[in-house]
This record gives structure tokens, C-alpha cells and sequence, in this order.
């Protein structure tokens, strides 16, 4: 398990805002500014949101990965922010899906995160229908997947119960496909989190490590569950850490804040504590485990 961040932590330098939430920083920062204030983290991995780095050059497309490798980073490709597949009712970005492989296989990376909707874009259907819609884009997706050697990871994008998105994995069958594992979108369709973690855990190929707790409003809407920094939220990320131990997850444990909760000015620094906390929950989850193994 590697310690790393989604670059989605910085969505509101790339012009994604939330409306009545957030504002837009004062101070953007590029795509390559962002880069390097992440790997000053001293992060063990990385996961690149494609809208951040929509249409690269050759060149772009070799100076990310020469920077990659410098710092060794293990790297996933993130496509599908903010619908996907919509849920299965718009086959016509099956072709920006394929664009984006061919970039994750460009820059060597192992997983691609993929979304099959959004949070706006689950249809008032019957699971079974919804799935009926959804399943042959998935399907050619993974097929694609398998041709170039990538393995995608579906994120649970409060789009899908934790049973739906596991029976999707279940019914594709291919070790070439699995679940992005975000630790709080569940909850934000107000599923329990620890049992929705617990049923998507042994398919996680990627993870989304997100705390969130309850603000204000309507529990039914977005603006209810703001990010917090890690481990001050309704989200049990500490036996999430030592199930996936269990599990033998060898992927990154990527950090993402969306809406950040406003009792936090500084961006940078809810990113920092957090980190701080992956690092040291990661640290106490392998210790733990070496010594009842030793024992």
C-alpha cells in the first residue's frame, strides 16, 4: 500500500467549483505547478484526473512520465470525472474512454480509475434496467483494457450502492477490472460506510481515501457532507487501512478532498495533515500486523 493523493484535491485550479460552495483560489496553479507542490508531499504515488490534463502532447505526455519515474511514483490515470458513461445512456465518449488508455498506457501506468456516472446522472430506473444500459459499455471498456494491458478500477461515484457496483464487477469477471474504492461517496447516498467498504474492499484496484462528516441541510443533498481532514470525519479509515492490509492491497491509498468543510482556510494545509495521518495510520496498521505476526 502506497501513500499518494488524487489531483482532484486541487480541482478548483482547473475551474471545477462547486456553486454556492467554493471560490475560485486567488492563486491557480498549472498542471505543473500542481505536480510539484504534490510531490513535495513526499508522496509514493500519484492519481492524475484526465480533465486536469485533457489533451497532452507527445512531449507533455513524456515529461510527465520522465517526472514519474524520477521520483518513482506509482501513477494511476483517472478518467470519467464528472459522468462517465452517464450511467450508461451516452456510448459516444467510448471514444475519449480509448483516448485516455492509450495516454495511462503511454505513461505506464498499471490502473485507470473510470466512472460509469455522477452524482447528477443516476437514472429514476430499476437497478436492473440501469445495469442492462450500463453493462456493454463496461464490458467494451474492459476489453479494450485487456488489449493494452491496463487494469480498470470503477469508482463508486455516488452513482451506485455498494451491492451494484460489486454485482457489476461480479457479472464482468475479469482481472482486468475492479472497483476505485472511495472510502466516503456511500455515505453521501446514505448507505452505512463501513459495510459498503467491507462489500467493496476485496475488488479495490485504486482508492479514493475521503473523511467526511455531517454539516448542515438536507442529508440527501451534496453541500451535507463537506471533506474534512483525514481522520476528524464520520469515515472509519483506520479499519478501512487494516482490512485492506488483510486483503493484501497493493495499490495506492490516494488521498481526496472534494468539498472542503469551511472551518478550513487553508487548502494546502488540509492536504498536509491529512497526509501526515495516511502516513502514520499506515504506519501503526503494517506495524500492528508485524508484531501479531512475529507473536
Amino acid at each position: 500500500m502506497k501513500i499518494a493523493l488524487d489531483s482532484y484535491v486541487y480541482h478548483r485550479h482547473f475551474g471545477e467549483i462547486y456553486p454556492n460552495l467554493e471560490i475560485e483560489p486567488q492563486d491557480k496553479l498549472s498542471f505543473w505547478q500542481m505536480l510539484q507542490q504534490a510531490i513535495n508531499f513526499g508522496l509514493e504515488g500519484i492519481s492524475i484526473e484526465s480533465f486536469m490534463f485533457p489533451n497532452p502532447s507527445h512531449e507533455d505526455i513524456s515529461k510527465l512520465k520522465h517526472i514519474l519515474d524520477n521520483h518513482h511514483l506509482e501513477f494511476v490515470w483517472a478518467w470519467g470525472h464528472p459522468s462517465g458513461f452517464e450511467n450508461g445512456a451516452n456510448s459516444k465518449v467510448m471514444s475519449d474512454f480509448e483516448k485516455h488508455a492509450l495516454i495511462a498506457k503511454m505513461l505506464g501506468a498499471k490502473v485507470m480509475r473510470i466512472c460509469a456516472g455522477g452524482r447528477k446522472t443516476r437514472p429514476n430506473v430499476t437497478w436492473q434496467e440501469h445495469k442492462n444500459a450500463l453493462l456493454p459499455l463496461l464490458k467494451q471498456a474492459t476489453d479494450f483494457a485487456v488489449q493494452n494491458d491496463l487494469i480498470l478500477a470503477l469508482e463508486n461515484h455516488v452513482d451506485l450502492y455498494a451491492d451494484e457496483i460489486v454485482d457489476l464487477v461480479q457479472s464482468i469477471d475479469s482481472d482486468h477490472f475492479g472497483i476505485c474504492l472511495d472510502t466516503a461517496n456511500n455515505l453521501r447516498m446514505l448507505e452505512d460506510p463501513w459495510q459498503a467498504i467491507v462489500k467493496m474492499a476485496p475488488y479495490a484496484k485504486a482508492t479514493h481515501i475521503k473523511d467526511i462528516q455531517a454539516f448542515q441541510g438536507d442529508p440527501k443533498t451534496f453541500a451535507f457532507w463537506p471533506s474534512v481532514v483525514s481522520g476528524q470525519g464520520n469515515i472509519p479509515l483506520e479499519k478501512t487501512f487494516q482490512l485492506l492490509h488483510q486483503l493484501n492491497y497493493q495499490g495506492l491509498l490516494a488521498l481526496e478532498i472534494d468539498y472542503l468543510h469551511p472551518r478550513y482556510p487553508s487548502e494546502h494545509d488540509a492536504i498536509s495533515q491529512s497526509l501526515d495521518y495516511l502516513k502514520q495510520l499506515k504506519r501503526t496498521t503494517i506495524g500492528s500486523s508485524y508484531k501479531q505476526g512475529v507473536a
